[in-house]
């Protein structure tokens, strides 16, 4: 059963990648991957948010099936990331590329302790 709950997941994250890459996309412009960021900043940030609620609760494992393997999976785009940052290399020269890496793992770390610290507050009375 654990496998639908991924797949079902899966198909809500591409969906949900697909939406925010657009908008960024047409928000920043295609100079630089900003939807590409923005989505391992958001998937992480919910990552660690869901995370740490989905710890504390009952059904927790198909919970994390469908939401954190799944869904989150499915919305995070490193595969895509690290094509971009080769093509940034090879078109923009070391710099920029550098600079993908750094902000997509830096701030992916980032958001995962922010969700972790704002999922555990929600939860502390």
């Amino acid at each position: 059963m654990s496998v639908v709950y991924v797949a079902l997941g899966g198909a809500m994250g591409a969906v949900m990648r697909f939406a925010v890459s657009n908008v960024v996309l047409r928000t920043m412009g295609a100079a630089f991957p900003w939807g590409t960021l923005a989505v391992n900043m958001l998937g992480s940030f919910i990552a660690g948010l869901l995370w740490s609620i989905l710890g504390q609760t009952v059904g927790q494992q198909r919970l994390n099936a469908l939401f954190v393997i799944g869904m989150m999976g499915a919305f995070t785009t490193f595969s895509t990331f690290s094509l971009e940052s080769f093509r940034l290399y090879e078109e923009a020269g070391l710099p920029p590329a550098l600079l993908n890496v750094a902000a997509n793992n830096i701030g992916a770390l980032l958001a995962v302790i922010g969700g972790i610290y704002l999922g555990r507050t929600l939860l502390t009375p």
